[in-house]
């Protein structure tokens, strides 16, 4: 192996309150019925496909324009929330794995849904820990789809077989088998059976690369 892939929201940093305060912001608005559950199911998906999902509660028909719109107003919010965070939001236990994991020779990469990574990274000031990023900015489909996990090995160079995916979705951990890689589950992932391995920490990240230096 010499790549490693890593989703960033749920993996790397947690922002899914702000997603969920910015979407709820936006139905509160326009009388969407939103909540966690609801939320739940946004998990790993485009901006477009969660507007989709919220929708089915709206009993209206909206053209393409007005959810731009939509999605405009869910990201500015969003964006606006996300000016609080600084690195205290990354554990140290992040920072260090990702460090040795480095120091051992294995290429790093995002390969996110979101087309607010790069501004996240630098916000919590890592984004010169990883050699190359994948988002939503350079994607045409979301997980479950494997495009995003690919486009990150190409970028840094890497057959998709020699790549790791650490993912915390459900539809990620899909992603990455669909696209031939080892996937390892953290979080809500951790109890997938599609996952090759689960991780209970992040640290534990280095046991598993140890398994293929």
């Amino acid at each position: 192996m010499k790549g490693f892939i890593f989703d960033l929201d749920g993996v790397i940093v947690f922002t899914d309150k702000f997603h969920y305060q910015a979407w709820k912001q936006m139905c509160d608005r326009i009388g969407i019925y939103f909540d966690e559950t609801i939320n739940n199911r946004l998990r790993g998906v485009s901006r477009a496909e969660s507007l989709e999902i919220i929708l089915e509660k709206y009993e209206g028909t909206l053209t393409e324009v007005e959810k731009a719109k939509l999605m405009e107003e869910k990201n500015g919010i969003y964006r606006e929330r996300l000016t609080t965070m600084t690195s205290a939001d990354v554990s140290d236990e992040v920072r260090e794995t990702l460090q040795t994991l480095r120091n051992q020779g294995f290429k790093l990469a995002i390969g996110s849904s979101s087309k607010n990574a790069r501004f996240i990274l630098e916000k919590v000031g890592l984004l010169d820990a990883f050699d190359e990023i994948s988002d939503g900015n350079n994607i045409t489909l979301s997980k479950p789809d494997p495009e995003v996990f690919l486009k990150a090995a190409e970028y840094m160079k890497v057959e998709p077989k020699n790549c790791i995916v650490v993912e915390d979705s459900h539809a990620g951990i899909y992603a990455a088998k669909a696209a031939g890689m080892i996937a390892v589950g953290i979080g809500d992932a951790s109890s997938y059976d599609k996952s090759d391995y689960s991780l209970k920490s992040f640290g534990e990240l280095l046991d598993i690369a140890l398994k293929y230096k």
